[in-house]
């Protein structure tokens, strides 16, 4: 995961992103929440693979993990 997720303040403000790409992760993420398919997000999004959609659902899984274990820890 850690190869097609990068986070840089030179690309888009550190916001984590598709490697290469201007591809928020909170975009696939959302396009997922809202119904779209994979295919549907590999149809707009050529440049991206399955792989990537994984890598983007492993990497907001893992923030969310993160979140919960700061709140349990600090209650």
């Amino acid at each position: 995961m850690q190869n097609r997720i990068s986070i840089g303040h030179r690309t888009m403000g550190g916001i984590p992103c598709i490697s290469g790409t201007r591809i928020p992760v909170t975009i696939i993420v959302g396009l997922l929440g809202q119904g779209h398919t994979a295919d549907d997000i590999l149809e707009d999004y050529p440049t991206l693979s399955h792989e990537d959609i994984l890598a983007a659902l492993r990497f907001a899984a893992s923030a969310v993990d993160e979140r919960e274990l700061t709140v349990r820890m600090t209650a």
